[in-house]
Formats: structure tokens, C-alpha cells, sequence
């Protein structure tokens, strides 16, 4: 079992560093990391180069994330894994194999390689790997996000709240110890990035999602 989650948290890593939040902006003659709160999420290149890209970037970054999590099932499904390690009728093998890829992806997200160890916080990658993991759990926690913005205008404010709300909801839903495990590292992880934040919004100083940084000319 151990060759396939090495395999699995080594291609997600690569997957999750594919920085998408840079080059769109780059694009844009932009360099993400010198504007706004200099993430290269989405929230921050929505806030400097507009909804289209911002929605564009979260997009990816989800993407990014449900692959790393779907590989190992899609492969399975297609019979190339055919290692005794993931058998057919042993879920919880290929349970652990996709949650390795999306702690990869979550790791290469917020630290890639590509960007000097550089990246986001993670939230757009890792709703793309919980929504092929445990898709209810991840309408529970949009739900409070989509509650929580409307409410405060506060993009990271709703992402903490979710965070929060999912290992709560994977409890009362499924109660697998894997799953709710992860959920709760995950939580932390998001939480733990969104540190700054926590501290501006104690302060009274976060930006809202209709206060916009403007971008410097190229």
C-alpha cells in the first residue's frame, strides 16, 4: 500500500504547485506576488485583475485538486492499477490513495516549487479534492461560506467559517475516522494560512471583497 500513496502524494504535490494565480496574472502583465495582499489565490487576483480572473483562477485550483484526489479512482476504474496493494472491494486502500493526492496537492498549492515555496492558502484546491472524497460534507461547508460572505462581505472570514463547518458536517454525515481526520487537519491547515487575515479582521483592517487594490501599470 505504500508504493501507491508515496505515488499518490508525489504527483499531487506536483499537481497542487502548478501556479495558477501567477501566470494568469502574468498574463495580465502582473506580478501577483508584489500586489494586493501578494497571494497568488484567488481571492486576491479577483480583488486585482477582476472577477473574470479570479473566477478563472479559482476554477484551476480546483481542478488542480479534484485531479489529484480522482487519479487513483479514475486509474483503478480503468484497470491500469492492478497492484495487489489496491485491490477491487478495498475502499478504504483506495480512501487512503486519494487523500495522499489531495495533502499532496494542498502542500504543493500553498508551497510549490515553482514559485520559490511560495503559493495560497488552499481553499479552492482542497474544496476540488473534498468534492470527489465526500461531495455532501463540501455543500455543507459552501453553504456556510456562500452565509457567512453575504452576511460580512469577507472572503476569508467565510473560508474559516467553512473550514470550520467541514469536519463538523463529515462527522454528523459519515463518521469515518479517515475521512474526519483529514477533514480536521485540513481545517487546521486552512486556518493556520489564513493567519494575517485573522489578525486584520481583529484589527479591523481586512479588505472586503468590494474594496479592490489597484493594480500598477506593467
Amino acid at each position: 500500500m505504500y508504493t501507491p500513496v508515496f505515488l499518490a502524494l508525489v504527483t499531487g504535490y506536483f499537481l497542487g504547485s502548478l501556479p495558477f494565480g501567477y501566470l494568469v496574472a502574468r498574463g495580465k502583465g502582473v506580478n501577483i506576488f508584489e500586489v494586493g495582499s501578494k497571494s497568488p489565490g484567488a481571492t486576491n487576483v479577483r480583488r486585482t485583475l477582476g472577477s473574470a480572473a479570479g473566477n478563472l483562477v479559482f476554477l484551476l485550483d480546483a481542478l488542480k485538486g479534484a485531479a489529484a484526489t480522482a487519479w487513483p479512482t479514475l486509474l483503478f476504474l480503468g484497470g491500469a492499477v492492478t497492484s495487489n496493494e489496491l485491490l477491487i472491494g478495498e475502499p478504504d486502500r483506495q480512501q487512503y490513495v486519494a487523500v495522499a493526492g489531495l495533502i499532496g496537492a494542498l502542500v504543493g498549492h500553498s508551497f510549490s516549487c515553482f514559485t520559490r515555496f511560495r503559493g495560497g492558502k488552499g481553499v479552492a484546491t482542497a474544496a476540488g479534492g473534498l468534492i470527489v472524497i465526500i461531495p455532501q460534507a463540501l455543500l455543507v461547508a459552501l453553504l456556510v461560506w456562500i452565509l457567512t460572505f453575504f452576511s460580512s462581505r469577507y472572503v476569508s472570514l467565510a473560508s474559516i467559517f467553512a473550514a470550520l463547518a467541514l469536519p463538523i458536517s463529515v462527522f454528523w454525515l459519515d463518521g469515518r475516522s479517515v475521512i474526519f481526520g483529514v477533514t480536521i487537519a485540513i481545517a487546521a491547515f486552512v486556518i493556520v494560512r489564513h493567519r494575517a487575515n485573522i489578525q486584520r479582521l481583529f484589527a479591523g483592517t481586512e479588505s472586503k471583497v468590494s474594496q479592490n487594490t489597484p493594480v500598477p501599470k506593467p
